[in-house]
C-alpha cells in the first residue's frame, strides 16, 4: 500500500498560529530578543543518496550524480512548465515570508524559472523567477510573501520550452519560511475524548480525559438539551506512553437510557456528540462492507446501488484511454502470455490488485460469513442485506462480494502447459504512478502481469479451499473450481517454494514482498484439511497465533483462528490446542487495551505504530472476538467494542478514522478515485472507510514535513498526500467489517 486534524483544520491553525506570532505583544528582555531560527520546508534538498521526494515531468528523466539532482531537459516543448523538477506537499503560511537558495547550473547558458505556487487549485503562486543558467554552478537567492495557508505547496523548476536540449543540475536546495515548526500547530480538540459515533445500551460506554490533575475529577453526561442525567468520578489512569497525555477515564456504562447528541463534559470542556442505541453497529456492519461495492473493477459503479455520488463507468475494461484488464500481458521477461484478469477490487489507493492483500480481504468476509451462521445471526449471513446487483439471489451478500474478488484471484493462476503452471502471479498494476486523481476508466497507463511468487500461490490455496466449503450448499460448480484451483495451487508451491515477490518492484504498485512463507503453508494446510479432511495436510500445520498478530505478510495466527472456528473438522487435541493459544492471545490483546488510555488492542512492543496500524487494531479486534465465540465471557465482548470506540474517535487524536462516522471522521483519505479534496466535482471516500491510522515511521512526504516529533499515537493527518498514515486498503475495511459484524450481533 503505497498509497487530525481534518485537513482543512490545518492550513486554519497554521494561519491562526502566523497571526498569533505576528500581533503578540512585545515583553521585556535583559538584551536583544534571539530571532527564531528559519524553518526549513524542503526535504531532502543536498540530493547526497537520493531524489526523493522530488519528481520530475515524464520528459524530464533526472538522476543523482555526485551528489547533485541533474535532469535531461528536452528541446521542442512549448509550455515552460512542459518540463520541471518539483517536490510537492510543502506547508505554506498566510502572509509569511519564504526564502528559496539553491546552486544550479546547465551544460549550456539557459533559463529555469523558480516558482512557489500551490501545486492544485488555484494555483495560487508566491514567487515566479526567470534565473540564468551557466554551465558553472552558481547560487541563487528568491524571495516571497505566500498569499495562502495549505499544506499543498509546491517548489518546482520550470525549463519548458527549451531551444535545444541541456542536462540542468541541482544541489542544496533550501526553502526556509513561515513559524509554525515542523511538527507544530495541530490541535486535536477537546480534551475529553469519546466514541463519536455510538455506545451499546448493554456495553461499556467510557471516555478518556486528557487532565493533568493526579486526582479524580468530576464528570456530567449531557443529554441533547442539555441535562445532566449521570454524574461520577474519573479514574486516574495515568501517563500514556504512546500518546504523551496524562489520562483519566470516566466510565458511564450503568447510563443505558437510549438517545442521540448526548455529550460528555469535564469541567468546562466537552466530548463530541454522540448516541447511545440497542445496536448502534449494524450500519457501520454494512457500510464498512458496501465499500467493496464501490471499489469493484471491471464493472460500472451504479447510482441505484452506490449513490449518484460514486456511480462511475467500468474502470480497465480496455475502453480508451484504458489498455484494460481482459488481456494483460507479462512484465518484459517474466513470461510470453496474457490473462484475462479483470473485475476484483481495487486494492487500496492506486488501482493495483493484489492477491496476497486480496485473499485475505476475501477469507475475512467469508470468516465473517462462516462465523455468522455458526452462530445464528442473519446479519452477517443473510440474502438482501447490501445495496449491490447480487442481492436477493438466494445467497448471502456478503459471499456474494467475496464472490467477486474470488474470481479475479483464479483468474491470477498460471494456465496448464506454461511454465510454473499452477502458481499464481503475484499482482497486476500499472506501470507508472498515475496522478491523484485518477478515475478507474481513465487511467491510460499499460497493465502488466508480475512474476508469480509463492506467497500469492498458498494465499490462493487458503482463499481457494474455503471458498469451495463455503459455497458447496449455494453453487456447487463455483465451489468445485475453488477446490481445484486450491489443491493445484497447493501442489505448485510445494514444487516451488522459493519464488518471491522483490522488495524492489514498487514503480507503479506496492512490492507486497515477503520471503518468509512457512506460515502461508500452514495456513493454506489448514484451509485444505478444513474442506477435504485430506489427513496428507496435517503434517503441514505448524503455525502458531503469537502476540505479533496477523496481516497479509504474517499468516500464522489464520492456522489458529480457523483450526478454532471450525474445531469439529480438526483432530480433537489439535483443536484444543489451537483454542487454548486464541484465548491466552486474546488475554494479552486485552490486557494491552486496559493498560493504555485510549483502548487500543494494538500496543507494539517497540513502541512504533506501523503502516496499517488501525488494521492491527481491528484485527487484533478480531482474534479478541473469537475468544468471546469459545468462551463467551463478557470481558471478551466489552474489549471489542471499546476497540471501536478507539476507531471512532475514543484516541489521542480526537479522530474518528471511519468516513461518515463522527464529527471528527477521516475524510481525505488517500485514494485516487474518491478525491475531493483536489476535485470538488468528486467525493471523499464513501461512508464506511477506513483510514490506515497512526504510522511513527513516518513514511510520506507529507507525514515528514508535518509531523516530526509525534508521539507514535498521534502520527497521523487526514490529508490525501499522507499515504502512509491515511491511506484506504480492502484488507482493513475487511477487518472492520468483520468486528462491526460481530458488534451489530451482540
Amino acid at each position: 500500500m503505497r498509497r487530525t486534524l481534518r485537513a482543512a483544520a490545518v492550513p486554519v491553525t497554521l494561519a491562526a498560529l502566523a497571526a498569533t506570532a505576528n500581533t503578540a505583544p512585545a515583553t521585556a528582555t535583559s538584551g536583544p530578543a534571539t530571532p527564531a531560527p528559519p524553518y526549513e520546508r524542503v526535504l531532502n534538498g543536498t540530493f547526497d543518496t537520493a531524489k526523493t521526494p522530488w519528481w520530475s515531468s515524464g520528459s524530464t528523466p533526472t538522476t543523482v550524480t555526485g551528489g547533485r539532482l541533474c535532469a535531461d531537459v528536452p528541446a521542442g516543448t512549448t509550455n515552460v512548465w512542459d518540463s520541471m523538477i518539483a517536490e510537492d506537499t510543502i506547508p505554506l503560511e498566510a502572509d509569511q515570508p519564504y526564502t528559496l537558495t539553491f546552486t544550479a547550473s546547465a551544460s549550456v547558458n539557459a533559463t529555469t524559472h523558480a516558482v512557489l505556487q500551490l501545486g492544485i487549485a488555484p494555483h495560487t503562486t508566491t514567487f515566479n523567477k526567470a534565473i540564468a543558467l551557466t554551465p558553472a554552478p552558481r547560487t541563487f537567492t528568491v524571495t516571497g510573501v505566500s498569499k495562502t495557508a495549505d499544506l499543498h505547496g509546491q517548489l518546482s523548476f520550470q525549463q519548458g520550452g527549451a531551444a535545444v536540449p541541456f542536462t540542468l543540475c541541482l544541489d542544496d536546495v533550501s526553502l526556509t519560511g513561515g513559524v509554525v515548526p515542523p511538527g507544530g500547530g495541530r490541535s486535536f480538540g477537546s480534551p475529553v475524548r469519546a466514541n463519536q459515533y455510538g455506545y451499546q445500551t448493554s456495553g461499556p460506554k467510557k471516555a478518556s480525559v486528557v487532565n493533568a490533575s493526579r486526582r479524580p475529577v468530576p464528570w456530567r453526561l449531557l443529554d441533547d438539551r442539555g441535562r445532566t442525567v449521570r454524574g461520577g468520578m474519573t479514574r486516574v489512569q495515568g501517563d500514556d506512553a504512546e500518546s504523551g497525555d496524562h489520562v483519566h477515564i470516566a466510565d458511564f456504562s450503568s447510563y443505558r437510557r437510549p438517545g442521540t447528541g448526548y455529550t460528555l463534559h469535564v469541567g468546562d470542556d466537552s466530548s463530541e456528540p454522540f448516541d447511545i442505541g440497542a445496536d448502534p453497529y449494524t450500519a457501520l456492519s454494512k457500510d464498512a462492507l458496501s465499500y467493496f461495492y464501490a471499489a469493484r473493477s471491471g464493472t460500472p459503479i451504479e447510482a441505484a446501488y452506490a449513490g449518484a455520488d460514486y456511480a462511475r463507468p467500468a474502470g480497465h475494461v480496455g475502453v480508451a484511454p484504458n489498455k484494460g484488464d481482459t488481456d494483460v500481458p507479462c512484465l518484459p521477461g517474466t513470461c510470453d502470455y496474457s490473462l484475462d484478469v479483470s473485475g476484483g477490487w481495487y486494492d487500496a489507493g492506486d488501482q493495483g490488485k493484489y492477491v496476497v492483500n486480496g485473499a485475505l480481504a476475501a477469507w475475512q468476509l467469508m470468516d465473517s460469513y462462516e462465523r455468522s451462521r455458526a452462530q445464528g445471526n442473519h446479519q452477517g449471513a443473510g440474502d438482501g442485506l447490501l445495496s449491490i446487483p447480487e442481492n436477493h439471489n438466494g445467497v448471502p451478500d456478503v459471499l456474494d462480494e467475496s464472490r467477486w474478488e474470488m474470481e479475479f484471484l483464479l483468474s491470477m493462476q498460471v494456465p496448464a502447459g506454461q511454465p510454473l503452471a499452477g502458481t499464481v502471479h503475484h499482482k497486476i498494476h500499472d506501470l507508472a504512478w498515475t496522478a491523484l486523481p485518477t478515475r478507474p476508466d481513465q487511467d491510460p497507463q499499460p497493465r502488466y502481469l508480475h512474476a508469480p511468487s509463492t506467497a500469492a500461490t498458498l494465499n490462493l490455496a487458503a482463499a481457494g479451499a474455503q471458498c469451495a466449503r463455503v459455497w458447496a450448499r449455494y453453487d456447487k460448480a463455483f465451489a468445485a473450481r475453488c477446490l481445484t484451483a486450491a489443491t493445484t495451487a497447493w501442489h505448485a508451491a510445494l514444487a516451488h517454494p522459493d519464488l518471491f515477490a522483490p522488495d524492489s518492484d514498487s514503480v507503479g504498485g506496492g512490492a507486497y514482498d515477503d520471503t518468509r512463507v512457512a506460515d502461508e503453508f500452514s495456513w493454506a494446510a489448514t484451509e485444505l484439511y478444513a474442506t477435504t479432511g485430506d489427513r496428507t495436510y496435517l503434517r503441514h500445520i505448524d503455525a502458531r497465533i503469537s502476540t505479533d498478530g496477523f496481516s497479509w505478510r504474517d499468516t500464522d495466527g489464520l492456522t489458529d483462528l480457523t483450526i478454532a472456528r471450525l474445531p469439529g473438522r480438526f483432530p480433537a487435541p489439535m483443536a484444543a490446542a489451537a483454542r487454548k493459544r486464541v484465548t491466552a492471545v486474546a488475554d494479552a490483546f486485552v490486557r494491552d487495551e486496559q493498560r493504555q488510555g485510549y483502548p487500543n488492542p494494538y500496543l507494539p512492543a517497540d513502541g512504533g505504530y506501523v503502516w496499517g496500524s488501525n488494521s492491527a487494531a481491528a484485527n487484533n479486534a478480531v482474534v479478541i472476538a473469537t475468544a468471546y465465540d469459545l468462551t463467551h465471557r463478557a470481558r471478551y465482548r466489552d474489549a471489542v467494542l471499546e476497540s471501536l470506540d478507539y476507531l471512532l474517535g475514543r484516541n489521542a487524536l480526537n479522530q474518528s478514522f471511519v468516513t461518515g462516522y463522527g464529527e471528527r471522521a477521516s475524510h481525505n483519505q488517500h485514494t485516487r478515485i474518491w478525491a475531493h479534496e483536489l476535485d470538488p466535482a468528486l467525493p471523499n471516500p464513501p461512508k464506511g472507510s477506513l483510514a490506515g491510522g497512526p504510522d511513527s515511521a513516518l513514511q510520506d512526504p507529507v507525514a515528514q514535513q508535518n509531523l516530526p516529533g509525534c508521539a507514535p499515537a498521534t502520527c497521523y493527518i487526514d490529508e490525501i498526500f499522507a499515504y502512509s498514515t491515511n491511506e484506504v486498503a480492502i484488507n482493513w475495511n475487511s477487518a472492520l467489517a468483520w468486528v462491526a459484524t460481530f458488534a451489530a450481533a451482540r
